[in-house]
This record gives C-alpha cells, structure tokens and sequence, in this order.
C-alpha cells in the first residue's frame, strides 16, 4: 500500500524517460500499449499490451503504461468514439425491434451489430492513437538522445 500512496506522476514520467533500449524499441512498446489499451477488455489490455510488445520486440514496461490511454476517467468517451468510428465505417443501421417481436436470433444480430462496431472502431482508432503516439515517443526519445550526445 505504500508503493501505491508513493507513486505520482513524477515517478511515473521518471519510470517512462530511464527505460533501456533503443527510441525505436520504446516506440514499439508504447505504440502496442495505447493500441491494446483501446479496446474495451477491462483488465486484460495490460496483458494483451505485453503480448504484443513482446511479438514485435517492443519495451514490456512502457506497453504497459501505454494502455493507461484507457482508464476510469477516459472509458465512455474512449469507447463511444471507437463505437462511432465503427458505425461511420460500417453504415449499417440499427433497425428498431419492439420488445414483443423481439426473438433470440434478433437479439443475437443486435449483439453482433454493436460488437462488431466497437471492435472495428476500436481497432481503427488503436491504429492511429499507437502510430501517433509510438511516432512521439520516438521522436522524444532520439531529442533526449542527441542532446545526451551533444
């Protein structure tokens, strides 16, 4: 309990600047972090983070941190733009079905329709978040690298 009442926010952008590795391979791990941290698998995006980074050989640590993209505070509008996202890409809509009709196949397609958008959106916009935030994190990391060489 200790660690946690101690940890801030200086401690954690100390955590991100002193990790080894090259600024492409910290790159790879953020960028697979915030990928993983927009999809909505409550507590298995840390997880899913380190799979990945592990797969393309990216920093464990900063995949980690990179799925804190999603949190309490972020989660509805995270989510809801994903689903949006989806919709736009998709265009299918949603056909309104009044409770009396409402059988277990319709109930299974309008489960799929919302699924499908959300993972379609959330993909999408893991894509652009990671790419765009893995880019950052590179160029951040090579600033710190010439300035360390000059």
């Amino acid at each position: 309990m200790k660690v946690i009442k101690n940890l801030n926010s200086k401690k954690i952008l100390s955590l991100f600047w002193k990790q080894d590795g090259s600024p492409y391979f910290k790159a790879k791990g953020i960028a697979v972090g915030v990928f993983s941290g927009c999809f909505p698998f409550f507590g298995l995006q840390t997880l899913l983070g380190i799979f990945l980074a592990k797969l393309v050989n990216g920093n464990l640590v900063l995949a980690a941190l990179g799925t804190w993209i999603s949190n309490p505070l972020t989660y509805i509008p995270l989510y809801l733009f994903n689903f949006k996202v989806g919709s736009l890409i998709l265009r299918n809509k949603l056909e309104t079905i009044s409770n009396s009709q409402l059988s277990g196949q319709d109930l299974w397609n309008q489960g799929w329709n919302f699924t499908s958008k959300l993972l379609l959106g959330s993909c999408l916009v893991g894509i652009f978040m990671g790419v765009t935030i893995g880019s950052l994190t590179f160029y951040f990391y090579n600033q710190k690298l010439d300035n360390k060489l000059q």
